[in-house]
């Protein structure tokens, strides 16, 4: 009988969500926190927008997991344990567990409580061997990791899709460096990295036909309201991606389409016509670029996979300092 995995709850309390919106609406350039994005129905849409066939990071990720397997799995090593960020339905994950060798257990991080745990559920049914350990928390800051019941021969955290780049470059690196402290000495960082490619292709991902992307961003909109007591019209705001070449990212943006105010907790907000918030960022990256800023978290990067039209990057990285021994390799 498959025991159903125990949610270590860290989930950052609603406060803390009033606390972020606040801040980040009272700016001169108004923003709200991307990890808020990702609420039940957030993660739903986000699921829906990984099968559509503008955006490409998800199936071409997938496609470079599935040929390097035998690679990535050896380079890993036995006896690992597997921890991820940002785990979401832990799709690529999937395809990882099933390379490696014994792994001994599996400790998925997500933000939104019910899909970590429905995903975390079926992946101890499809993966019985494995102690499955879920942890609700922000993974942008440091949080205690549960112990597995077996030790392992080395820890590794998966970082799939293109969240690396959801982060500044300070951002970045500092979440790199925290990381790179997690896995400790010997450890490896395996991390998906979307490249920099034709701007066309990058605005269509971010703005698809269906307009998926549109009602999940908008979502945030619609959280806000519900959980904060907001008023936000809905309608009166639109969903734009676009490409701003001095930062090397897509923009998510949700822009006015009108003069409109917006009370929030009791807190006013004015917006003019065409005034937008600021939702997420995509960083792209060529791949000295990305070598570089590990370089500045004390990573160097051991092997990169690369699909054939050049789109995404699946990269190992290591601590320079502390390589694992034959032992665990």
């Amino acid at each position: 009988m498959i025991t159903e995995p125990t949610v270590v709850d860290l989930e950052p309390n609603p406060g803390h969500f009033l606390a972020s919106v606040l801040a980040g609406l009272s700016r001169p350039r108004k923003s709200l926190p991307t990890a808020f994005l990702y609420d039940a129905r957030g993660s739903a849409l986000f699921d829906e927008i990984c099968t559509l066939p503008e955006y490409y990071p998800t199936r071409t990720e997938l496609g470079i997991m599935r040929s390097g397997a035998h690679e990535i799995a050896r380079l890993i090593g036995p006896r690992a344990e597997i921890i991820e960020y940002g785990s979401g339905s832990s799709l690529k994950t999937r395809e990882l567990l099933r390379s490696l060798a014994v792994p001994v257990a599996y400790v998925p991080v997500d933000i939104s409580r019910e899909p970590l745990l429905r995903a975390a559920s079926a992946v101890a049914r499809s993966f019985p061997e494995i102690e499955v350990l879920p942890v609700c928390a922000d993974f942008t800051q440091p949080f205690p990791v549960p112990t597995p019941s077996r030790v392992p021969l080395r820890r590794v955290l998966y970082f799939p899709g293109s969240t690396i780049g959801n982060f500044s470059r300070a951002q970045a690196v500092r979440l790199l460096r925290q990381m790179r402290d997690e896995v400790g000495p010997g450890g490896g960082i395996l991390i998906g990295v979307d490249l920099l490619k034709p701007v066309e292709i990058l605005e269509r991902a971010y703005n698809d036909a269906r307009g998926v992307t549109a009602a999940f961003n908008l979502n945030l909109l619609v959280r806000i309201n519900r959980e904060l007591g907001g008023n936000f019209e809905v309608e009166a705001f639109e969903h734009r991606a676009v490409w701003v070449p001095d930062r090397g990212a897509i923009e998510m943006r949700l822009v006015s389409r009108e003069a409109q105010t917006v009370h929030i907790s009791g807190h006013r907000f004015t917006f003019a016509p065409g005034e937008w918030i600021h939702t997420e960022d995509s960083h792209k990256y060529s791949l000295a670029g990305f070598a570089e800023m590990a370089r500045c978290a004390e990573l160097e990067v051991d092997r990169t996979w690369i699909d054939a039209s050049r789109l995404f990057s699946v990269q190992l990285l290591g601590c320079p300092a502390a390589r694992p021994s034959t032992e665990a390799s």
